[in-house]
Parts: C-alpha cells; sequence; structure tokens
C-alpha cells in the first residue's frame, strides 16, 4: 500500500530529478563541446582527392552561453582540428528569446576573423542573421549589414555564389545559397510567414566546369531538391532538434520534420551531413545534443 510518506517520497524524488534535469539542460549541456568526425567518398567525388572540411553552425552569440570569450575558444579549436578549409553555416546572432542577452557583434566578429584555414573561410548568413536587420527586413533587400560585416573581417560570403579551389592541383567548387527563410512578415495571428532568397538554379549556373562542387545552404531542406551534380551538401540550422531523447527530437525547425534533423543523410546517392551546431535558440537548453564541431574527410 502507497502511503502519504511514501507519496511524498516519491513526489520529492520526481521534483529532485526534474530539477537535475532542468539544471543540467540549460548549465551543463550548452557549454559542452565535442568533435562529430564523418569519412565519405560521394560517387561524384573523386577518391584521390582528399580534403578535410571543419564546419561551425549556429553560434548565436549571447551573454552567458557563448560571449566572446567562449567563441574564441571555438576558434582556437577549430584552428587547431588541420583542416583544409573551414565553413560557416549561418546563424552568428543571439537566437534565444528568453534568457541571456545579445552581445556587441564585434565580440564575436572579431574571433571569427581569426580563422584559418589554408584553402580558406568561407561562409553563408541563416534566419536569425537576416531578421536581426530591420531595415533589409523593411525593403526587402538583397543582402543584410551583416553580410557586409563578415565581409569586412576577411571572411568570404557567399549568396547563391561559388567559387573554384584547388588541393593539391585539383579542382573543386565551393558554392553558398543564401537563407531560404531570410525575409519574414507577421501575419494576422501573429504568424510569421517566411520567403526564401536561396536561388539554386542562380548558383549552379555560376559553376562552369564538371570539378566536383561543396554546397553550403543553412536550412537543410533545399537539400530534396539539390541536384545529384553536387557533391555534398553542408547544413545547421536544426540543433538536432535542441532537445533529444530515446533517439527523437520534438521539435525540429523543418518543413520535413526529422528527415533531415541530424547528421550524415543519404538519399537516392546525394549526401548532406547536418550539424548540430553551437549555440541555442527559443529557450536556453540543449538535452541530448551536445554543441559540436564537424570535421568531414572527403575522399
Amino acid at each position: 500500500m502507497l502511503t502519504r510518506r511514501h507519496f511524498l517520497g516519491l513526489l520529492s524524488g520526481v521534483g529532485a530529478v526534474g530539477f537535475a534535469t532542468a539544471s543540467y539542460a540549460v548549465g551543463i549541456e550548452p557549454m559542452r563541446l565535442l568533435t562529430t568526425s564523418y569519412r565519405i567518398t560521394p560517387p561524384n567525388w573523386p577518391a584521390d582527392l582528399k580534403l578535410k572540411i571543419v564546419a561551425l553552425a549556429d553560434i548565436h552569440a549571447c551573454w552567458p552561453w557563448m560571449d566572446g570569450k567562449r567563441v574564441s575558444a571555438l576558434v582556437e579549436k577549430a584552428n587547431g582540428l588541420g583542416g583544409d578549409i573551414i565553413v560557416l553555416l549561418g546563424d552568428y546572432v543571439k537566437g534565444i528569446s528568453l534568457g541571456g542577452r545579445a552581445i556587441p557583434h564585434d565580440e564575436w566578429l572579431l574571433p571569427l576573423s581569426r580563422l584559418s584555414a589554408p584553402l580558406g573561410v568561407h561562409a553563408v548568413l541563416g534566419n536569425h542573421d537576416w531578421w536581426e536587420d530591420g531595415t533589409a527586413q523593411a525593403e526587402q533587400l538583397p543582402e543584410t549589414f551583416l553580410h557586409r560585416m563578415l565581409r569586412r573581417r576577411g571572411l568570404l560570403v557567399y549568396s547563391n555564389e561559388a567559387r573554384r579551389l584547388e588541393k593539391d592541383g585539383r579542382p573543386f567548387w565551393i558554392a553558398g545559397l543564401e537563407d531560404q527563410r531570410a525575409l519574414r512578415r507577421q501575419q494576422a495571428d501573429f504568424s510569421y510567414e517566411t520567403r526564401s532568397l536561396a536561388d539554386l538554379p542562380k548558383t549552379m549556373a555560376g559553376i562552369t566546369d564538371d570539378a566536383p562542387i561543396i554546397m553550403m545552404a543553412h536550412e537543410p531542406d533545399i537539400f530534396a531538391t539539390m541536384p545529384d551534380r553536387v557533391s555534398i551538401t553542408l547544413s545547421g540550422h536544426t540543433h538536432g532538434g535542441q532537445v533529444q531523447m530515446f533517439g527523437r527530437a520534438p521539435m525540429v525547425p523543418s518543413e520535413f520534420g526529422g528527415r533531415y534533423r541530424y547528421g550524415h543523410i543519404v538519399e537516392e546517392g546525394r549526401n548532406l551531413v547536418v550539424s548540430g551546431g553551437l549555440g541555442c535558440t527559443g529557450l536556453p537548453i540543449r538535452f541530448g545534443v551536445p554543441p559540436e564541431i564537424v570535421i568531414v574527410e572527403l575522399g
């Protein structure tokens, strides 16, 4: 028989577990850092072309979870991973709506400008970067002030364009799409309607030979229509769901649900890697999806 004392003890234990879980999700896991590696040889990537990519996504700079000091530590870690190339997959600014505060842009931009790799540092912007710029939203501009700030710091910023690079005398392309949720407008029911500025045909038209292609796209949803010509697509945005239990995430910001939530995904021979990201959006919590820097080794 369950006595009142036993019931209260059970209730107290459940409360303690709940408090401990919440404390971990807010104060511990968001401050962890993993390095997750993938070795992939896509069907249309030359097996003898070895390329090491270091990818950072969803920094979401804010205090106290992602201040300038922590961004500096991430940069130091990324520079030490021996990548041939570093890619930044968007969402640099604060995305937390409850708790924390934004930090001056230079506080995270200055550390990012110290990223270094033999084949350069290449970046796209994310939806939160676009939403940060009220003028770009109101006037439906083709880029934001953050595009310009990143460029002034020496980063190569992509907006529906591609560049041809070489590794050991072998050519390849790196391309970057503009954000798929860039422009948003509030509706009568206070929800938001978003509009994509990603132009995949324009981006592909800038590729002038048959060398393999690496595509940067902040949101992974566009992978559903990615041409076979692209060797690998690299994305962030989903944070792996940010909260995961028993292999499932209750909320994934994607039109495809959990289809492109996290990790290495192969569909009809096409390859996608979705980073779990580094920061938080919405609530400052992570559970079961620690922050990560991703390494992709091709060839």
